[in-house]
């Protein structure tokens, strides 16, 4: 079983891990999921929604640190365009700074692209997240997402 916590403010994703082929992969504590997504806003996903969720997911990180004989530190996949990956995601980052204080912190951020843009305010969820991410991150890797399409539809033959 990996040593992950995957998050999700909005269920489906998650419920279909949980029931698709690959879940005897997953504890099922360790797939968390809200009950109502971020709606694309940054705000929701750090303030409103993202608050309500944050301790579970902490407490969670927490078992699976205390499990560790030795640290070195966290790694967070998410996307900044949209609600849970750059509000919920600034949110624990911060969260985690406070806990874990020199514990390093990688971030890979898949960012934005107008081509293959869902949201109009995927660019303001990104600059939003930034400050986080220089706060809160040893270091931060920037994936384009039309970058990764790219690699996906011409390397793996999996379309969009």
């Amino acid at each position: 079983v990996p040593r992950a916590v995957y998050v999700d403010l909005e269920p489906t994703v998650c419920d279909e891990v949980r029931t698709g082929t690959y879940r005897q992969l997953y504890h099922p504590e360790q797939i968390i999921s809200g009950k109502e997504d971020a709606a694309n806003n940054y705000a929701r996903g750090h303030y409103t929604i993202g608050k309500e969720i944050v301790d579970l997911v902490l407490d969670r990180v927490r078992k699976l640190a205390d499990n560790c004989t030795g640290l070195q530190g966290f790694l967070m996949f998410h996307a900044t365009g949209g609600g849970t990956g750059s509000g919920l995601g600034s949110l624990l980052l911060e969260r985690l700074s406070v806990d874990y204080g020199r514990k390093s912190k990688l971030s890979f951020a898949v960012t934005p692209a107008p081509q293959v843009a869902t949201a109009v305010v995927e660019p303001y969820n990104s600059v939003l997240s930034t400050h986080s991410l220089l706060e809160h991150t040893d270091c931060t890797f920037c994936l384009d997402n039309e970058a990764l399409y790219d690699v996906c539809r011409r390397n793996l033959d999996i379309e969009r």
